[in-house]
């Protein structure tokens, strides 16, 4: 199948049809492909999404270089799953990329960076990842809390007493496992 032809089912294609595309799609070494498998990633679908995000941590090539790029999207989207793209593919060399998200306009791209950050343990990003805890957005909060107890960091009780005030039970849960870190 020709590459425009890929293009016409990617683009205009129903769910079913570019769910299939993208599934066939996954072990595709050819920067156009992937390309357009990662702006899929912006679908308006979230199963065409989903399909697009399987089919990129599946991909067995050497794909970082073209996710690392899309780190720079304008698609907050495309910022965000790709960071998680990069963290379950265990691309330990995004990490530095990673962290540069964690400053993105966009609340819902910060998470992500956060969440990718510490599932790759990435100790290194432990100032950016605290520097996080004081976010307007809980979510945010949220994930840098995560991140830090998943990079194994020490949270001093001052730290801990600020997160009690936001008085969310997801954020308690998380307070616990910092305590027992």
């Amino acid at each position: 199948m020709s590459s425009d032809d890929i293009d016409k089912i990617l683009e205009s294609g129903s769910k079913e049809e570019k769910i299939k595309k993208l599934e066939s799609l996954a072990n595709s070494n050819d920067p156009k492909i992937i390309l357009k498998v990662i702006s899929k990633l912006d679908d308006p679908d979230i199963e065409v999404r989903g399909e697009a995000f399987s089919s990129l941590v599946l991909n067995d090539n050497n794909i970082s270089n073209h996710l690392i790029e899309a780190l720079k999207s304008e698609s907050k989207n495309i910022r965000a799953f790709s960071a998680l793209v990069l963290s379950n593919r265990r691309n330990a060399e995004a990490i530095p990329s990673i962290i540069n998200l964690i400053k993105d306009q966009s609340s819902m791209v910060r998470a992500c960076a956060l969440g990718a950050l510490g599932f790759l343990r990435a100790q290194q990003a432990s100032k950016a990842i605290h520097s996080c805890f004081a976010d307007s957005d809980l979510e945010v909060k949220k994930s840098a809390l995560k991140a830090a107890i998943d990079i194994g960091d020490k949270l001093s009780a001052d730290t801990l007493k600020e997160f009690k005030k936001e008085n969310d039970p997801e954020l308690e849960n998380l307070i616990v496992q910092a305590e027992q870190n």
